[in-house]
Order: C-alpha cells, then sequence, then structure tokens
C-alpha cells in the first residue's frame, strides 16, 4: 500500500459499519495500520444508538447491510446529521446501474474487492474537508450539502475576505456539490464556502453564474506572457507543456524567467525531443529553453527524428531527461510519433523508466499518431504496456484520433484498476502541427490514407488549403512551418466531451509574434489554431448545444488533471482543480449561456467571451473580460533534488538481472544500434 498523499492525525476518527465481521475487521487494521483511528459498528441501528460517538471524519458503510440498509443510512444523515462524508461499500455486480440510483452525496463508491489503496484514497478525499474548526464547532461535510458550512476561520470573527464571489452556482466536480453559495478567499486560499452573506475587500457578482475550479491545460505550448494571456481570457488558470516540454539542462532556467511575471500557473515537462536533438545534432542553446522556439530550430536537422542511437548516445539522452527531472519537472513529454524510425521501442521503454524512477508520468504523442483506428491504438498500447510494467503513470495525448473509443475504453478499464493513466482530447475535428511530420508525407497521407492536402492541409497565414506542388514547395523552404490538419469528422466533437475520466488539453500553438508582451492586442496575433484562443470556451459552448452535463465539463476542464497529477505527489495540484475551503482560489466565474469561443481556422486568435472574471492564486486576473496587469502564476513542479537518479543501461546488468548469468548480446542493437561487423 502507498503513503498517504496528505498528513492526518492519530485523532482522524472513521466509522465503519459493516455487517461482515471479517471484512470489518480487516478494515479496522487496514486504517489503524494507516494512522486512523477506527469505530467499528456492526450494523445501521447500532452506529446510530451510541451517544457517545466522536466526531467522525468519515463514514464506511456498506449498501447492503442487514436491516437499515447503507443508503437509508446515508439518507437519515444527510436529514438529520451529523453531516460525515460517506464512503460506500458493494458487492453489486451492475456497477453503473447502482452509482445512477444513488440519491445520498458520498465521496467514493467501493467495490469490497478493491484494494486497500483505493480506501485509503478515499479516506484522504473526505479529509480534506475537514478543519480544525470543524471540531470545534462540530460543523461536518457531506460531501454534496454540508460543504456548506465548512470554513477554515469563522465567518463572525474574520470581518472581511480579500475577495468575495457572491450567489454564483459553485460547483466542485470532487464532491459533486452543485448549489447556489458565496465564496470566501483570504491570502490566496478558499476559507469559506457559505449560505450566509460575506463581505471582502474585493466582490464579484456571480448570480446567474457558474463558479468553478480554474481550468488546467495540461498540453499548451504557447508558454509565453501572450500566450498566457489567450489561455487566461478563455479561462486557463494552470498551463502545463506535457509533450513538447524543455530541455533537461534548461528545465530550471524555464521556471527562473516566469518567477513573478507570470499570470497563469506554469509547468513544463522534460522534452524526449530535445534531448535526442542535443545528442544526435548537437543541438543547443537558449532557445531549448521554450518547446516551440526549439522545434523551429532543432528541426532543420534530422537526427533527432530518424537516427537510432548508439549504446553510449542513448544513455546520454537518458541522463539529460534525468536532469530534467532532478531540477522538479512534472514529468516527461515524448513526440515518439514525430521520431517513429529514430526511437526503438527499446529507447521509449528507458525513457519511461528514467520518469518511473521518479515516479512521475510519461506523455506521449504516440508512435502511430496520426495513423489508422489500429496503429492508433498500437501507438497508445505501447506507451500504456511500458508504464503497467514500470509501475508508472502515463498520459496518452490527444488520442482523438481513429481509434478513440477502444483508447478510451482501455484507458477507463485500467483506471478501474487502480492505474493512474489517462488521456487528453479536445473538441476540434482539426488538430496542427509542423508540414515535416513523417506522417504527412504523401507516402502517408495520399497513399497510405488515401487523403488529399487539398482538402485536409490548410495553412492558417494565408488561408488556403495545400496541394501536393505547394507541399513539396514549402518542405524545401519551410520544413517547420505550422499548418492546419482536417482529421476528424465534426460530429465528433461534442462526443469527445462526453467521455468519463478524459481531460480537455488544447495542445495550443504558438502564434506570431511569439515574444509579443501580455498586453499585445490578441486579434492581431496570427498563425494559430482556434483551439490556443478558445479551447475551453469551445467546451463549454459545445456542451451547452448537446445538453451535456455541467458536472461532466467542469471535470474534464479541471478536476481529473488536478487529480491524476495530485496522486504523482504533485502538492500543487493536490491543492487545485477543486472548489473545498483549504484550496487554492483558482477559480472561474463565467455565464453558462453566454461564454463561448470566437476562434475560428481563419482567424485563430480571437479571445473568448463571457468571462466574469478569472481568479488565479486568489488574485483577479479577468474581470469582464478585460486582462488585469496581475501575474500572480505559480510554478507546478516538484522540489529540485540534489542528486540525479539515473542509472546507465547495461547489456551486462541487463543479463545480471534478467538471464541465469551466460553472457548475452545487447539486444541495445534494436534500441541503441551497435555496428555488428559480420
Amino acid at each position: 500500500m502507498s503513503k498517504a498523499s496528505i498528513k492526518h492525525s492519530s485523532k482522524n476518527y472513521i466509522a465503519i459499519v459493516e455487517d461482515d465481521e471479517s471484512l470489518r475487521r480487516s478494515l479496522a487494521r487496514l486504517l489503524q495500520a494507516s494512522g486512523y483511528q477506527p469505530v467499528t459498528y456492526h450494523s445501521a441501528e447500532a452506529f446510530l444508538d451510541n451517544a457517545k460517538q466522536p466526531v467522525f471524519d468519515c463514514l464506511i458503510v456498506d449498501i447492503q447491510l442487514s436491516g437499515m440498509s447503507g443508503l437509508e443510512l446515508g439518507e437519515r444523515l444527510a436529514r438529520n446529521g451529523p453531516n460525515i462524508p460517506l464512503i460506500f461499500l458493494t458487492a453489486h455486480e451492475k456497477w453503473e446501474t447502482l452509482k445512477r440510483s444513488i440519491s445520498t452525496p458520498y465521496v467514493a463508491l467501493l467495490r469490497k474487492n478493491d484494494p486497500g489503496e483505493a480506501v485509503i484514497k478515499a479516506i484522504e478525499s473526505s479529509i480534506r474537508h475537514i478543519d480544525h474548526d470543524r471540531r470545534i464547532t462540530a460543523g461536518s461535510c457531506n460531501s454534496k450539502t454540508a460543504i456548506l458550512s465548512l470554513t477554515l476561520m469563522n465567518p463572525v470573527l474574520a470581518a472581511d475576505y480579500d475577495l468575495v464571489i457572491n450567489g454564483g452556482r459553485v460547483i466542485d466536480p470532487e464532491t459533486l456539490f452543485d448549489g447556489i453559495a458565496n465564496v470566501g478567499i483570504k491570502e490566496g486560499r478558499i476559507v469559506a464556502i457559505s449560505q450566509d452573506a460575506l463581505t471582502g475587500t474585493e466582490t464579484v457578482d456571480a448570480t446567474g453564474h457558474i463558479v468553478a475550479p480554474g481550468f488546467i491545460d495540461t498540453h499548451f505550448h504557447f508558454q509565453m506572457p501572450v500566450g498566457y494571456s489567450l489561455g487566461l481570457r478563455d479561462g486557463l488558470t494552470t498551463s502545463i507543456d506535457f509533450e513538447m516540454g524543455c530541455a533537461g539542462s534548461y528545465i530550471a532556467q524555464w521556471y527562473e524567467v516566469r518567477a513573478g511575471v507570470t499570470g497563469a500557473n506554469y509547468g513544463c515537462a522534460v522534452s524526449h525531443e530535445t534531448a535526442r536533438a542535443m545528442v544526435l545534432d548537437g543541438s543547443d542553446g537558449d532557445y531549448l529553453l521554450d518547446g516551440p522556439i526549439s522545434a523551429l530550430e532543432t528541426r532543420k536537422k534530422t537526427g533527432w527524428s530518424v537516427t537510432r542511437p548508439t549504446l553510449e548516445q542513448g544513455n546520454a539522452i537518458l541522463e539529460e531527461i534525468d536532469k530534467g527531472l532532478q531540477a522538479g519537472a512534472p514529468g516527461i513529454g515524448s513526440t515518439v510519433g514525430y521520431m517513429r524510425e529514430g526511437v526503438s521501442s527499446r529507447e521509449m521503454y528507458e525513457v519511461q523508466k528514467v520518469a518511473a524512477r521518479y515516479d512521475r508520468p510519461t506523455g506521449a504523442h504516440t508512435r502511430y499518431t496520426l495513423g489508422t483506428a489500429t496503429t492508433e491504438n498500437n501507438g497508445a498500447q505501447e506507451l500504456v504496456a511500458n508504464a503497467l510494467a514500470l509501475g508508472a503513470p502515463a498520459i496518452v495525448l490527444h488520442f482523438n484520433n481513429d481509434g478513440w473509443q477502444l483508447a478510451h475504453e482501455m484507458i477507463t478499464r485500467l483506471q478501474e484498476q487502480g492505474h493512474n493513466i489517462w488521456g487528453e482530447i479536445y473538441p476540434y475535428a482539426a488538430g496542427s502541427t509542423p508540414i515535416n511530420a513523417e506522417f504527412l508525407e504523401p507516402e502517408s497521407w495520399i497513399d497510405g490514407f488515401g487523403r488529399r492536402y487539398e482538402d485536409t492541409m490548410l495553412d492558417p497565414v494565408t488561408g488556403e488549403f495545400y496541394t501536393l506542388e505547394t507541399y513539396k514547395e514549402t518542405i524545401a523552404t519551410e520544413p517547420t512551418r505550422p499548418i492546419v490538419i482536417f482529421k476528424q469528422p465534426e460530429e465528433n466533437q461534442a462526443k469527445w466531451l462526453t467521455l468519463k475520466g478524459v481531460t480537455m488539453a488544447s495542445d495550443a500553438t504558438a502564434a506570431t509574434p511569439y515574444d509579443a508582451p501580455w498586453d499585445y492586442p490578441l486579434e492581431q496575433l496570427g498563425g494559430t489554431h482556434p483551439r490556443t484562443a478558445g479551447a475551453r470556451a469551445a467546451t463549454i459552448r459545445l456542451g451547452r448545444e448537446n445538453n451535456i452535463p455541467m458536472m461532466q465539463l467542469m471535470s474534464i476542464l479541471s478536476y481529473n488533471a488536478a487529480k491524476h497529477l495530485g496522486d504523482t505527489g504533485l502538492k500543487s495540484m493536490q491543492e487545485r482543480g477543486r472548489i473545498q475551503p483549504g484550496m487554492v482560489a483558482d477559480i472561474v466565474v463565467f455565464d453558462p449561456e453566454r461564454f463561448t469561443d470566437n476562434s475560428t481556422y481563419e482567424k485563430g486568435s480571437i479571445p473568448s467571451t463571457g468571462m466574469k472574471a478569472v481568479v488565479v492564486n486568489g488574485q483577479i486576473t479577468v474581470r469582464d473580460d478585460e486582462l488585469l496587469p496581475v501575474f500572480a502564476g505559480q510554478p507546478i513542479r516538484f522540489e529540485p533534488e540534489d542528486k540525479p537518479r539515473f542509472e546507465p543501461i547495461s547489456a551486462e546488468a541487463w543479463a545480471a538481472e534478467f538471464s541465469t548469468g551466460m553472457p548475452l548480446p545487447s539486444d541495445f542493437t534494436g534500441g541503441f544500434p551497435q555496428k555488428v561487423e559480420n
């Protein structure tokens, strides 16, 4: 069982109501071993009859109790109190049917055969709702209704908050709370959610508006001042580049140059591609600080993409990646889909192994994207199989391509088994990429896929579609020129937004001028995909047009990413993506009927409208669709480590671990080829 991700006191009392004696004892032992104080009851009636109960932080109850059922107990507590976070247990086989039938608010629904780790994680989620004042006031947290009573300070004593958001429809995807409430913020954190009137130094009237966790994007390339401005107008509060990333040797500097001058929270994975460019092409220089700029330079050469490294070069690539993780990068970003010829299956496995040593995810533009329904999933399966073998997290980047149904089912099944693996989608039928991508070569795009440039490949600057002739001319003169590529039917856009457990990640691309200041006129930016300016508002608009529940939209826009990254131990994500007391005040306030995207394939940088307020770390950065000169963004990273975790690979070490001792030739001739003499 893994360590708990939050600290808890030995006085965290947990009630267990279970009529199966062996299971009741097993749960009690599990909780005791994890530092909790379990109090057990053999029936719901016994629990209710005990007049000397402690103040419980959580109630674990079997749904199918003899006598009063667990559901009946939950309903009674919801009506009469005390309000306690509920974790339901069940042996019911029809899982989804049961979930839909439960009307009582709850924190988690677990199967009786779920691993102990799942129980502990559910308890941790409950305890996040609890604070020291609760024990004084005997207030409590039923995840959907009693969250209104939670504060981290007595509202009577707290004369004013720094910021109050009044009268909005508050949505918290973790607890499923959805109701009208007032939110009090002090020193950058949510400290009160109440139906009582709150006053503050600043006030936002949220009547008729949604109040939700700030939107988190794990696939945002345009991490420059004006890029953050485009994102903020669209509700972005946290941006991370988990695909291209930054060179490992430059990760520390990447964070340093953004400190104190960035409107949104910022994070960057360490780049697999750039490590290859440095080792195989000799690329180096300050341009490696930024993914889009580095790609414009490094992709002028070809070694990064097509060269199979020697064993020595392979170790150099892995060591360069390790430097970024040592510096605190939240994971590895791999563009293996652009390096199909050069990156062997062994190399990809070893890259993910570097991340696994830090318990951090590898996000990948998988090997065969773009591809057929079969090859797309083969690429995803490579990433996922490596992650399972290594016990590491993984992100299947933008899997909204051919074969997406199977990719989603595979990821969902793995999540149900407790694996921290997830996938991204974005609500656009077209993507964006440099024109020299391998999968756009005529042998692949025309001969393999049967597609025509005239129908599918758009130049976002000129607004014209390519022909085979203009494609060849551009490849010769400007091989890294960005293009828009149409790849899916438009009707799939809304379907992707209904997928459970996914994250909406925009894959926001750069615009020109790339280095424009934060207050540059956004409409005058050129050469970008509409998802850069409008992916979040497009999600809300499509949800509105297709009756997708707001809770689902808020989950994929914010909570799901925070949950998965938080489960890697990333503290900054454990405190975001939620509207709860104690959480960081990253919040969006928007009109659910008016918030919409305005960017198009012809004009990709027109900002979204309908945003009442965007709050980053407790400070208003956007008010009534107007950007403010506020730079409250914080780094999203792990603490840097004193020592690297890099371990060189060798045939000798492999033979010692995986064979009985007979000398074996290195299989790195497949991954890191060595010249073999005949």
